[in-house]
């Protein structure tokens, strides 16, 4: 009896350190070097593992994305030599715009990472949460990257601008939307992942699932609650947060836009 005591915790301690491996695993260090100094994050593809990878495939060179000058898909460490273009006293700093503006991109849009899996939507959309979950999670990625989209899609569309409710939504099956998009499973919202806190780094965007290249470091100490749910948290400051400090104190012009540029001169993994 004893021996299969032992044998029994020995296996939970095994699954333990199995499982806290794996979650090692899915933490990237990346130092981004900045011309006011260095900056050390991890980002944390437990919490939002496409953002994580976009990130990092942009910053090494690894994904594709849209040259804004020649229109072209190229590779290249897409990062280097962009500049902080907005920074906010006791709010934020964002990059990561290829304009240098807050209007650019990569040149694609891809789905926000703000909550984990709820049920599973089959059958009939008969709700406003399902009617939700279908725009949300189909409908606008499907408009934002499909130059020519499906017209009765469209009218379903238009109907939904016009009235601006969901109720357009309703009466068809799932599985319309999915055919038409391409895309699914379509799930319920479930449980919010990670709050907006100080010194996290987060998805910019345009609205829901519209992220690209941008992203902010918060740098008021009790975070930004009202931005839960509407932007990815995909990792965290761990060193030179007084760097952060300093970019935010630089003296601005129209749009909080530095006087002087502050530049990302490097994004590079560390581990």
């Amino acid at each position: 009896m004893k021996i299969r005591i032992l044998l029994l915790f020995i296996a939970m301690l095994v699954l333990v350190n199995v499982a806290c491996a794996k979650e090692e695993n899915n933490l990237v260090k990346v130092s981004m070097i900045t011309s006011l100094g260095e900056i050390e994050i991890e980002l944390d593809r437990n919490l939002a593992p496409i953002t994580v990878d976009n990130f990092v495939g942009l910053a090494t060179g690894t994904k594709e994305y849209r040259d804004p000058t020649s229109g072209q898909m190229t590779t290249s460490n897409f990062y280097d030599n962009l500049i902080f273009h907005r920074v906010i006293k006791d709010f934020m700093i964002q990059g990561g715009c290829p304009l240098g503006t807050g209007t650019g991109g990569p040149g694609y849009q891809f789905e926000d990472e703000c909550y984990s899996e709820g049920e599973r939507i089959t059958g009939e959309v008969n709700t406003e949460d399902k009617a939700q979950a279908i725009w949300n999670q189909l409908i606008i990625p499907y408009f934002n990257n499909t130059p020519e989209p499906n017209a009765e899609l469209m009218e379903i569309v238009e109907a939904v601008s016009r009235l601006q409710s969901g109720a357009p939504l309703l009466g068809k099956d799932v599985s319309f939307y999915e055919s038409i998009t391409g895309l699914g499973p379509v799930y319920l919202q479930g449980q919010l992942k990670a709050t907006v806190d100080y010194g996290t780094i987060c998805m910019a965007n345009a609205g829901p699932n519209t992220n690209g290249s941008q992203f902010f470091i918060v740098t008021n100490r009790d975070g930004a609650a009202w931005l839960n749910g509407r932007h990815t948290v995909f990792g965290k400051v761990t060193k030179g947060m007084d760097v952060v400090h300093q970019i935010e104190n630089v003296e601005k012009g129209p749009n909080d836009r530095p006087l002087e540029e502050v530049k990302i001169i490097s994004v590079r993994v560390i581990n």
